[in-house]
């Protein structure tokens, strides 16, 4: 994999590796119970707080305000001005096996 090195000393590479976490989100309108991807040195809030106008939301489905299945989806890109509050499962470190690139 390419890589390059800054001046301060700082890797990149063309590839991000960040870890899967489980989540219910509530939006405006509905529920949500997906994945949301993050860096492995950062906290969920970190990720939030980046200043993205969209998070990625995957492998989830679409909840009405009776706990219904409305529909699943395999990506979504939710504005994140739509969130009223965000909830990790317990084990809200990634996952064993659960990494992913984006």
């Amino acid at each position: 994999m390419p890589t390059r090195l800054d001046r301060k000393g700082k890797f990149y590479t063309e590839k991000v590796t960040k870890g899967k976490i489980r989540v219910t989100i509530q939006t405006v309108t509905n529920l949500l119970q997906g994945y949301v991807h993050i860096r492995p040195d950062q906290r969920l809030k970190d990720g939030l707080n980046d200043d993205p106008q969209f998070i990625a939301v995957t492998d989830g489905k679409v909840l009405n305000s009776e706990a219904q299945e409305l529909y699943r989806f395999d990506f979504l890109a939710l504005n994140i001005d739509q969130i009223v509050w965000i909830l990790p499962e317990e084990n809200h470190e990634s996952e064993k096996g659960a990494e992913s690139t984006l």
